[in-house]
């Protein structure tokens, strides 16, 4: 059980605040009070309002674009350890930078690893997240990871659905062992769309790999991002004999034209997590809180108890 002495505070950055009010809410304590200073030239200056000392802190920031959203959110975490925080965790619904994760090509940085190190190297002491583009980033970290699974918001939400010839598929071979996970849970068929690049962010080929005629589809993904990927596996599917297609994608990073392809395209709906605040409206696109999530993953993180309960058999 917790100590008696130990006080939880939640604070949020400016860019994930829409979402920490959710959680606090959730959790069921306000947030607390932080103030980002900005100068005349942009440079920003974030602190707190209130004592920290000896208190289990906890920092929520998604670090989506514009990248002074991770320098705002490292710079949180080195206030709360020079202020003497008792222990400081990063939430991070949205890992930015996780799709550096290799080195794929010649004089390429590993982005995630370098987040993971200015983290750890600010005084973070745990990390909580969701859904990363790849599980195995958890090892680029040198302090506990807390990794959620967007599964608990979505599987609930397809079930209502009650699709009479469930399939689950993958819009890329990267996305496999997500959709497995989908099709296993829901003893549904699968297929993988299979994609080749010419360059980021833009396809030249893809095929389906698979039976999919009749099936009602259900795509799964961790981000989208221009729906370049999305929209045209969502075209091909129906080309081969699917009845409906829909999408379920944890990050909603809707770069580009990301929006007027949506809105242009064959799928019906597609949901996507409250992970990254919404800059545009469309009719297609419905968002699924997940404060609750956090704010139980949270409680259990202060009480020292296994986040297993949080994860669908």
């Amino acid at each position: 059980m917790a100590d008696n002495y130990r006080q939880v505070k939640i604070f949020s950055g400016s860019g994930s605040l829409y979402m920490a009010k959710h959680i606090a809410d959730a959790y069921g304590q306000p947030l607390g009070d932080v103030t980002v200073q900005r100068f005349s030239d942009g440079e920003i200056s974030p602190f707190f309002n209130e004592s920290v000392r000896g208190c289990d802190v906890f920092i929520i920031q998604s670090t989506f674009a514009p990248t002074e959203n991770l320098m705002e959110l490292l710079m949180l975490i080195d206030a709360a350890k020079r202020a003497s925080a008792h222990y400081i965790t990063a939430v991070i619904p949205y890992f930015g930078f996780a799709r550096s994760d290799r080195k794929d090509k010649p004089r390429v940085s590993i982005a995630a690893k370098l987040v993971a190190n200015l983290l750890t190297a600010a005084g973070v002491t745990r990390v909580m997240t969701m859904d990363l583009h790849a599980p195995q980033i958890q090892g680029f970290f040198d302090v506990p990871v807390d990794h959620l699974d967007a599964t608990a918001i979505f599987v609930p939400y397809i079930k209502q659905l009650n699709l009479p010839n469930l399939l689950i598929a993958a819009p890329d071979m990267g996305g496999v062992h997500r959709a497995r996970s989908y099709a296993k849970f829901f003893n549904a068929e699968m297929a993988i769309c299979d994609k080749h690049r010419k360059r980021a962010n833009e396809i030249e080929s893809m095929q389906v790999i698979g039976d999919v005629t009749g099936k009602d589809v259900i795509l799964v993904d961790d981000i989208i991002d221009t729906a370049g990927t999305m929209t045209k596996a969502a075209e091909i599917l129906l080309e081969r004999g699917a009845t409906s297609v829909r999408a379920f994608c944890t990050h909603p990073v809707l770069s580009g034209k990301a929006i007027e392809r949506i809105e242009q395209s064959v799928i019906k709906e597609i949901v996507v997590t409250d992970s990254i605040a919404a800059k545009h409206t469309c009719s297609k696109i419905k968002v699924l809180n997940t404060g609750d999530l956090f704010a139980r993953a949270i409680k259990k993180v202060y009480n020292y108890e296994s986040i297993s309960p949080l994860f669908l058999p």
